[in-house]
């Protein structure tokens, strides 16, 4: 028999999966800000709609878009020397892996692993482009002048949701292991800098001294976050909660933190002198780019998330660091404007495919919803006591309410916890649940606290400058 040829490219169905996404992302996002809210509230949103609607429509692609990372695990086991349908079973469950294995027999099925792999990869780099920003955000500078005041509330503002959330887990989640519970906690500690930063900016309210204050506390709280993230992520790959395990991965992640401050801008300094030839947009682009990833795989060899090398990464990027083309405010674009559509294609599909994931009939089950109130309640009482931090004169309730979104950084904690398996679809979406309500719950709570200011907003140029 000859074999059937067929002239359709095979990247086709990816080429499709991702445009739908991001069309996705492009209504959601002019939905929120018609609404007046965070974009990435309306994106996830988005993808909640998006994944649901067509999975009950019985859109083959959202079955398995919704499963996420286990659709790698099946591969990997897969090719292992496991049987497609024992892999799917092993992985999902008796039900859900034959429902799995009987699409992607379908003729053209596999073209949805093809999707599912395309678009994890790309959400996976929206990810690491996303803390990139977040660091380029980061003013060392300033991080370092904020005083007591906001370390103190960063500290509280992370050990709080922290100790609560074991607490929920414990109680409710008698039955888990210690590392779910542990991971759960790490996500509680998370606060969103960009979506406080946002608000405040709306508000014009950025010079404010309580503004300052939670700006200070949002940055050290992603730089305590992110080594939270490290043990827990590090103690859930050894599988122990040993003294030494733990005392390891702690060390580990001070090295790498350590070792990337103090000899990344030596690293940089150098192989921006051995590429000087190279026009200014080229050496930012290839440099600011191959840096990222860089410190990216380092952190992951040193058993991190590869977020925190991208975080790293934005701390030390600085446009005053190609003063060999000039003087950098007379630069035409700086490092975060070139970057700006690399984000702005990547990022939005993490959040879609996050949306995609929340599965809104694990919510028919009351013991979900209990979890997902009481993440709420734990998620809200943590970070309003972390106003407490602040010694002196100011607003103690602006403060912890500033504190209060989670945003992308929560669900990036949550995505992680669920590609580790450490975090189940029920869990995923309490979580989700609890991200959007803090996130939704900011802005008016805000306004009610701190009012409406009557500053000029901070134009980026004076931003740059300020904070090099």
């Amino acid at each position: 028999m000859q074999p059937v040829v067929t002239h359709s490219d095979p990247i086709a169905p990816v080429v499709f999966g991702v445009a739908l996404l991001l069309t996705a992302a492009l209504a959601g996002r002019f939905a929120a800000r018609k609404l007046g809210q965070p974009t990435v509230l309306g994106e996830l949103l988005m993808g909640v709609l998006l994944g649901n609607v067509l999975y009950y429509a019985g859109y083959d692609l959202m079955v398995i878009l919704r499963e996420g990372p286990k659709c790698a695990e099946m591969v990997w086991l897969a090719l292992s020397g496991h049987g497609w349908g024992e892999a799917a079973v092993m992985v999902l469950g008796g039900d859900a892996g034959m429902a799995f294995i009987e699409i992607i027999s379908r003729p053209g099925g596999s073209q949805y692993l093809q999707v599912s792999q395309a678009v994890d990869i790309f959400s996976r780099y929206g990810v690491i482009f996303l803390l990139f920003h977040v660091g380029l955000d980061t003013c060392v500078a300033e991080l370092r002048q904020v005083g007591m005041n906001s370390l103190r509330v960063a500290v509280i503002g992370v050990l709080a949701p922290f100790a609560l959330g074991l607490i929920v887990g414990w109680i409710l989640t008698p039955g888990a292991s210690h590392t779910q519970h542990l991971f759960l906690a790490a996500t509680l500690g998370a606060t969103s800098i960009g979506i406080t930063a946002r608000v405040l900016r709306d508000l014009r309210q950025t010079r404010a001294p309580e503004a300052r204050i939670i700006l200070g506390a949002a940055v050290m709280d992603d730089v305590l976050g992110l080594v939270m993230l490290a043990i827990v992520s590090g103690i859930v790959v050894t599988g122990s909660v040993s003294v030494t395990d733990t005392a390891r991965t702690i060390l580990l992640a001070s090295m790498f933190i350590g070792g990337a401050l103090l000899l990344g801008p030596h690293f940089l300094k150098f192989i921006i002198w051995v590429l000087r030839r190279l026009d200014v947009l080229e050496a930012k682009l290839f440099i600011s780019f191959a840096f990222v990833m860089f410190l990216a795989w380092t952190a992951n060899l040193a058993g991190l998330a590869t977020i925190v090398g991208a975080f790293a990464a934005g701390l030390l990027m600085l446009d005053s660091q190609f003063r060999h083309w000039g003087d950098p405010h007379q630069h035409r674009y700086s490092i975060k404007e070139l970057f700006a559509p690399i984000e702005a294609i990547l990022v939005p599909i993490f959040f879609v495919l996050m949306g995609i994931q929340v599965k809104l009939e694990m919510f028919m089950d009351w013991q979900v919803i209990a979890m997902a109130l009481a993440l709420l309640a734990a998620a809200i009482a943590g970070k309003l006591i972390s106003g407490l931090g602040l010694v002196g004169k100011g607003n103690r309730m602006a403060v912890g309410i500033g504190m209060l979104p989670r945003g992308e950084v929560g669900l990036v904690f949550a995505s992680i916890g669920k590609t580790l398996n450490v975090i189940d679809a029920a869990m995923f979406s309490a979580v989700v649940l609890m991200v959007v309500v803090t996130t939704l719950a900011t802005p008016p709570l805000l306004k009610l606290t701190l009012g409406q200011g009557t500053e000029d907003e901070e134009t980026e140029a004076e931003l740059t400058k300020r904070c090099q």
